[in-house]
């Protein structure tokens, strides 16, 4: 196939959008598919065909600019640039990262075009602009995101929760695609008794956030565990809200941005994960965790509902409810008997959930929009699947 993906957001940026575009396409290379991508640029970058992607796929960058009440969420400008690079690329199916702006001129250009769109649902735009300060802004943004998702053929959600609100917002075509996860990159054999004694020499247990350091994660509920006895508290990411939280959790480790080897080492040599924000609609490093065998304490909300079963592979809070958060650490601190348990069922909780079955999950949505026969269909079977077609239209 000749998948075109037109994203929100794009490496070097980092964060859930990025990380999952950059995934689908090295799983769409590895089995031999055509894509581009089609994303912002940043300050500086010229437009048009940039620097390849991975496994060397065509970048086209178009202008971007920040959202005014969230800085560090930089959006895609509506550019015919768009029609112009589909059309000559001519794609099967139009794949829509997370749209809000640059997905617009995504969604208008393949119905221009004629060609099938997906749209991935990804960023709870409304939940961030509440904790940015823009009150009442709810009924506006999901009048957008309603108008943007109806026109596409297909709007896949990551979370059972974030279905079911999309559901009751009225946008038609809905089915659930969830994320994979890396589990040889994210897995138990990568805990190290060296970092864990220069983390915590006196044997404590090791509470670990990691995630961007931004308000909509509300990392400053951290400070409510901080002082628990018997724990060192381990803060790995970075972003605007890092000098505030140094300050505010001054016996805290901070090891600022890591990736590759040095962080499934930090992952898998955590005891206890902790998670804080509240408008997650999936929730990657949750999952990160529990591949590495580290039992989760998170928000009862979004995407964490779908991957923390709790009493099994770690606990729920009530979202922003900080006595609930500390008595939930607390619990998990004080009981080495339990996190060992738990430890083992987190594992277990991401079994099957690897990016190959889960990019399999993505094709078989591709096809069934573009009516496209898998390679294996008998050509019987794929002559009435084009009669069909016919007769609907």
């Amino acid at each position: 196939m000749k998948v075109a993906i037109v994203t929100e957001s794009f490496p070097p940026r980092v964060d859930g959008v990025a990380n999952s575009v950059v995934r689908v396409v090295e799983q769409l290379t590895a089995r031999g598919h055509d894509v581009l991508v089609i994303a912002p640029g940043g300050p500086g970058d010229a437009v048009g065909l940039g620097p390849s992607g991975p496994g060397g796929v065509p970048v086209e960058l178009v202008h971007g600019v920040s959202l005014p009440f969230y800085r560090s969420f930089h959006v895609g400008l509506p550019t015919r640039r768009v029609t112009v690079a589909l059309r000559d690329f001519r794609p099967d199916v139009v794949h829509l990262a997370s749209p809000l702006v640059l997905g617009l001129s995504g969604l208008a250009a393949a119905r221009r075009l004629g060609i099938p769109a997906v749209a991935v649902f990804q960023t709870d735009v409304a939940g961030f602009a509440r904790c940015y300060g823009v009150r009442g802004a709810d009924p506006l943004i999901w009048w957008w995101l309603r108008r943007l998702h109806r026109r596409a053929d297909r709007t896949l959600a990551p979370s059972t929760p974030v279905l079911a609100e999309l559901e009751r917002r009225g946008v038609p075509r809905l089915a659930f695609w969830g994320r994979g996860v890396d589990r040889r990159r994210f897995h138990p054999g990568h805990r190290s008794p060296q970092l864990r004694a220069r983390l915590a020499p006196d044997g404590e247990v090791v509470v670990g956030y990691v995630g961007r350091l931004a308000m909509e994660k509300r990392p400053a509920l951290l400070a409510r565990i901080a002082d628990l006895p018997g724990m060192r508290l381990v803060v790995v990411g970075d972003g605007p809200e890092r000098e505030r939280l140094e300050r505010l959790l001054p016996d805290a480790t901070f090891t600022g941005f890591r990736t590759g080897a040095e962080l499934s080492e930090l992952v898998a040599s955590l005891d206890v994960f902790v998670h804080t924000g509240a408008d997650e609609t999936f929730c990657q490093a949750i999952q990160e965790a529990l591949a590495s065998g580290v039992p989760v304490v998170a928000p009862a909300s979004g995407g964490p509902v779908d991957l923390v079963r709790p009493g099994v592979n770690g606990l729920l809070y009530a979202p922003g409810d900080a006595g609930q958060l500390r008595a939930s650490v607390s619990a998990l601190v004080e009981h080495a008997t339990l996190r060992h348990w738990m430890s083992e069922r987190a594992v277990e909780s991401v079994r099957g959930r690897d990016w190959e079955s889960v990019c399999d999950e993505l094709i078989r949505h591709y096809r069934e929009i573009a009516g496209i026969a898998a390679p294996d269909t008998p050509p019987g079977r794929q002559d009435a699947r084009a009669r069909q077609t016919e007769d609907a239209v």
